[in-house]
């Protein structure tokens, strides 16, 4: 499938000009970007699809782990791309202008990934599983709540710690005017049945939607 690039997301990093159409992702295309545009177009580490077809069956790209076997695969908000080849990994976060950014991390950052849980089971006696916002479902004895997050090591395979949402740590805006801002907690807050934070940036406060922000391990 493709887009017509005049209707690409407004977070891709993209310019309006050049080729007509664009490749869209395989699944979550509203908020995600495709492998083959990542790489190719905005981290130009391949020319053509042909070339990233080539990659992909070497084994030699991984995303949050996995190996990948499709060039439209989706990249979204905190997902890591490893490539073998290359002894490089990129994670991808989310910049001032609110445009996707990738950062180059080391192998030891790499191996982890912040997720939001969306929701919440209790299976037994301390058995919970815990839904993770990409679709993850994980076991777990950890104490947590809907709207924290869980720190998820992919080489082994659990969960290595649940970050609060709590006064004093860190959030990061995905949605929303305040997008692509972060900053510290000084307040939760409910309205309305609904939870809000105050959040202190480098810009001052702002009040923000919980279902907006991610809590981070900062």
């Amino acid at each position: 499938m493709h887009v017509n690039r005049q209707n690409i997301g407004k977070f891709w990093p993209i310019p309006r000009k050049g080729t007509k159409y664009l490749a869209v992702s395989s699944h979550n295309q509203k908020s995600s970007i495709p492998l083959i545009v990542v790489m190719r177009d905005i981290l130009k580490l391949v020319r053509t699809k042909k070339e990233l077809k080539l990659v992909i069956n070497k084994k030699e790209i991984k995303i949050n782990g996995k190996e990948i076997r499709d060039t439209n695969y989706p990249i979204g908000f905190f997902d890591i791309i490893s490539i073998e080849s290359l002894k490089k990994n990129y994670r991808a976060s989310l910049g001032d202008n609110k445009k996707i950014v990738f950062e180059e991390v080391p192998d030891n950052e790499a191996v982890r990934r912040t997720f939001k849980i969306i929701g919440k089971k209790v299976l037994g006696k301390d058995k919970i599983q815990l839904n993770l916002v990409n679709g993850r479902n994980v076991l777990t004895k950890e104490k947590a709540n809907v709207d924290d997050s869980a720190v998820f090591n992919f080489n082994e395979n659990k969960i290595e710690k649940i970050v609060k949402l709590e006064k004093g740590n860190q959030v990061f805006v995905l949605k929303g005017k305040h997008t692509g801002k972060r900053g510290k907690i000084e307040d939760v807050v409910e309205r309305g049945g609904k939870k809000l934070i105050v959040i202190d940036g480098k810009d001052g406060k702002v009040n923000v939607w919980v279902k907006n922000v991610i809590v981070m391990d900062m």
